[in-house]
């Protein structure tokens, strides 16, 4: 019974730490009794005066007019004569007949709100000012948020609830002037964990900077990382390792038909990948190896005394409502077997728990196998539509340095440009060929460099 006890304790003060962690219900006014108090927050800030102050002109500037924009009030009694005209057409040809024929009156009110707009503000502490009073009347969900960089800088931006990762990151190609490699990530580092994994390009940032704690560590950083896709540059690696061939032999015909053949057709592919791995005990420092079996669902492993057999196998975890991390030097923090760890948990977890799930792989090699074929099981064709509109963007800016540097030719040596074939179509995927990464192994992620 004290053990049941214990238990049950354990799993109160969890379910707790949980709901604490959560972000409030939108539709329950009991959740925050002043909602517009949450309307907008910053990431990287101690306020968000600080935070306001590091934007730049222009991004103030669009930040004061779409809160002004989505703030202005509508009149009630106005809104219920705008309702009942629409259901009576009649009545409202009637009344602008009626007020056609009438002289016209200045209206005081419009006149001295028209004459307080055309007051704008002048100095950014006006602006700051003019912001911080509009986001206490609008309902907005904007963030703005400190993102580190690789050189140890950092750039300031503004954050829609309505923008994916790929439109931060070029809003950010914009800011650095950076090519726009496919490789550039927006990266979640946890020091607390000492964990960090990269966005996806189809997620939201606001959704996930969202359910993080209002006191943490936790920073966003702007990296160049050459294996993000390297699962579709690739992609022999993961659907022809177990064949007895030269990986790094294939050709590009041949991993476009592995392309083709695992992520255009009517249902998804995932890599048959199995081996054994070191898995971590609940609430103890104790690894112990098990044979571990990928599916589309989740992870599933071969419990002591049990066959390989689909019957036998015992879940792991289900990929629905986790991300993957990437851990860093849990061989001191929780005498790992080796360094190459990774683990799986809720987005809301944000300190140790018991919930978390930790593996350990012999290899980085290992490791990266798993990692990304996770994340193939896990999003599927959405991850192949990342990686295709990364190619896109890759693309089109090699096709405009190539244009800028034959105009920049063309008008040094004076020779007028010939006609020529018509530059590729951007869309498809052969055209683009990328170098194989040397060894299949990453940089070390931003924990290494900068925290």
């Amino acid at each position: 019974m004290e053990d049941i006890d214990v238990m049950f304790s354990q799993l109160l003060d969890e379910i707790d730490h949980l709901a604490q962690s959560l972000p409030p219900a939108v539709d329950s006014p009991e959740a925050d009794p002043d909602p517009h108090r949450r309307s907008a927050f910053s990431i990287g800030f101690t306020d968000l005066r600080e935070s306001l102050n590091e934007l730049e002109d222009h991004d103030l500037d669009a930040l004061v007019a779409d809160l002004a924009a989505k703030s202005t009030p509508q009149d009630p009694s106005s809104a219920r004569r705008n309702s009942s005209l629409t259901e009576n057409p009649a009545a409202a040809t009637r009344g602008s007949e009626a007020a056609a024929a009438l002289p016209r009156t200045p209206n005081t009110a419009d006149s001295s709100r028209g004459a307080a707009q055309r007051i704008e503000p002048q100095t950014k502490a006006e602006k700051i000012k003019l912001a911080l009073e509009k986001l206490r009347e609008a309902k907005v969900r904007k963030l703005i948020v400190k993102v580190a960089m690789a050189d140890g800088g950092s750039r300031t931006l503004m954050v829609d609830e309505r923008q994916t990762v790929r439109e931060v990151l070029d809003k950010l190609f914009e800011k650095t002037h950076c090519d726009r490699s496919m490789d550039w990530s927006l990266c979640e580092a946890n020091p607390e964990l000492q964990i960090e994994r990269g966005f996806e390009d189809h997620e939201s940032l606001v959704e996930l900077l969202s359910v993080w704690t209002r006191h943490n560590e936790n920073k966003i950083y702007f990296v160049s990382r050459p294996q993000k896709y390297v699962m579709f540059t690739e992609p022999q690696l993961f659907y022809m390792w177990k064949k007895k061939t030269t990986l790094r032999g294939v050709t590009e015909h041949a991993k476009q038909l592995l392309l083709k053949e695992h992520f255009e057709s009517s249902t998804l592919v995932v890599p048959d990948l199995e081996g054994m791995l070191f898995m971590k005990e609940d609430g103890k420092k104790v690894w112990k190896p098990r044979f571990f079996v990928l599916r589309a669902s989740g992870i599933y492993y071969v419990p002591k005394g049990k066959t390989k057999s689909s019957s036998d196998l015992a879940r792991f975890v289900h990929f629905e409502k986790v991300d993957i991390y990437t851990a860093d030097n849990y061989k001191q923090k929780y005498r790992a077997p080796t360094d190459f760890c990774f683990l799986l948990k809720h987005p809301c977890i944000q300190k140790e728990s018991p919930y978390i799930k930790f593996l350990c792989c012999d290899s980085e090699h290992t490791r990266l196998l798993w990692v990304n074929s996770i994340r193939i099981a896990k999003y599927g064709t959405v991850l192949y539509r990342n990686y295709q509109a990364a190619v896109k963007v890759s693309t089109l800016q090699t096709l405009r340095s190539a244009g800028h540097t034959n105009a920049s030719k063309t008008r040094t040596s004076g020779i007028r440009p010939q006609p020529g074939p018509s530059p590729p179509n951007i869309t498809d995927v052969e055209d683009y060929s990328q170098e194989p990464p040397p060894d299949f192994i990453p940089p070390p992620p931003p924990l290494h460099r900068h925290v």
